[in-house]
């Protein structure tokens, strides 16, 4: 018999578990694991890392789309629908799928209380395996010691650049977080590294020796792509390209295909996910970031420049839980134009807009709403920039789903 009867059912359910209730250990993935019985032949990828992680791994799924490959991409958060999470060959499931899938979750590995991430990635296991994806690719959703994606059987492990957030829950310092990151390495696994501060290519590297694992570099396994060539903007994509590309040739080089170079070429121009530096034609024009702490910030500001883009007004939002006095100086940084601050309504995590306002300074101002904030820069005659927090983008979104997909070419 059926648990839910339908993906109305299933989605209340999944709604019911708390997106942010977390119980930080592995018992219950690793449960379910157990209940899958034998790991399936096919090949898979974990990204673990603070930024980059959703790109890099798109790029990764669209150079193994490229050589033919059926792939399976796990990614996070979502912006309007769950469904966003788990694509196959670059198309999302339907409703029914869903739902079906949850039952089958249910019959196998019943009464396991998943939290919501752990619903979702065991769901996104369960469909890869039943799809015969070639390839899967995990994003950790926060950490990696701990993480669920942690408790699924990879081939190899990606290490985007880590830097400070979430210290709340990981640890103060860059030191901690790279530890907890670092966890997520296999015991005599593969894994590659991006570029990272000294003080994380140590601990990546002791972690290595303690349990046996060959740890690559990505600089020393694939060159550089040309940003011009690549479908996600900015020159930070260049080294998630990178990192896509080694893991892509050290999979490939492991499972026994061949890893064409034209192939490899076009994965990474065609390569799309939305609110990465992403030009929409609206009114105003906008351009889309997900940039939300630190080092996202200072990637964003360097792309701008690389691309020679200077906003002509920002619309930034943030939550509370962020390192404000860093972050700052770099929001006030990124136009000579208005700042608005909208609310986000119903966001308890989020900082109120006359408080951030305030503390942006005079060009600040703190609006209702996202709609009275584009209403007010309606007309411009450059591009306005729309960062600052995943929510604040996420209801754009809502309001104009059409740019949640690659544009027809």
């Amino acid at each position: 018999m059926n648990r839910f009867k339908d993906f109305q059912e299933f989605s209340a359910h999944l709604d019911g578990l708390g997106l942010f209730r977390m119980d930080l250990t592995l018992g219950r993935m690793q449960a379910f694991v157990r209940a899958l019985g034998p790991a399936p032949s096919r090949a898979a990828v974990q990204v673990v890392g603070t930024n980059g992680k959703g790109s890099t791994a798109t790029f990764l799924a669209s150079v193994a789309q490229a050589h033919g490959l059926r792939t399976g991409l796990y990614t996070s958060p979502h912006f309007v629908d769950f469904r966003e999470r788990l694509l196959l060959d670059g198309e999302m499931l339907s409703e029914q799928d869903w739902t079906d899938l949850a039952n089958a979750l249910e019959r196998s590995a019943p009464g396991l209380d998943l939290t919501y991430f752990e619903l979702l990635t065991a769901l996104a296991a369960l469909a890869f395996g039943q799809a015969g994806t070639e390839l899967a690719m995990y994003e950790a959703g926060l950490g990696g010691t701990w993480d669920a994606t942690t408790a699924l059987p990879v081939d190899l492990t990606l290490f985007t650049p880590m830097g400070l957030d979430h210290e709340a829950i990981l640890g103060p310092g860059l030191a901690r977080i790279a530890r907890d990151k670092a966890g997520a390495m296999r015991p005599n696994g593969l894994a590659v590294t991006g570029p990272q501060e000294p003080e994380v290519l140590d601990i990546l590297a002791d972690r290595a020796r303690e349990i046996g694992a060959e740890l690559h570099h990505a600089a020393d396994l694939a060159g550089l792509p040309l940003a011009k060539h690549l479908g996600l903007s900015g020159p930070h994509q260049q080294e998630n390209a990178r990192l896509a590309l080694a893991a892509w040739r050290l999979v490939a080089r492991k499972r026994g295909w061949k890893a064409d170079p034209g192939a490899e070429t076009r994965g990474l121009a065609r390569a799309f996910i939305p609110g990465r530096l992403q030009s929409v034609d609206f009114d105003p024009p906008l351009l889309l970031d997900g940039a939300h702490n630190e080092p996202a910030l200072i990637a964003l500001v360097r792309a701008l420049d690389a691309l020679g883009l200077r906003p002509a007004g920002l619309i930034f939002a943030c939550l509370k839980d962020k390192d404000l006095a860093a972050m700052l100086p770099l929001v006030r940084g990124l136009t000579d134009g208005p700042i608005l601050v909208p609310e986000l309504p119903g966001n308890e995590r989020a900082l109120s807009a006359q408080d951030l306002a305030g503390r942006l300074g005079p060009r600040a101002r703190a609006v209702p709403d996202l709609d009275a904030a584009l209403n007010l820069l309606a007309g411009s005659k450059g591009r306005v920039l729309l960062c600052g927090s995943l929510y604040l983008l996420a209801e754009f979104y809502t309001k104009h789903p059409r740019f949640l997909t690659r544009p027809a070419t």
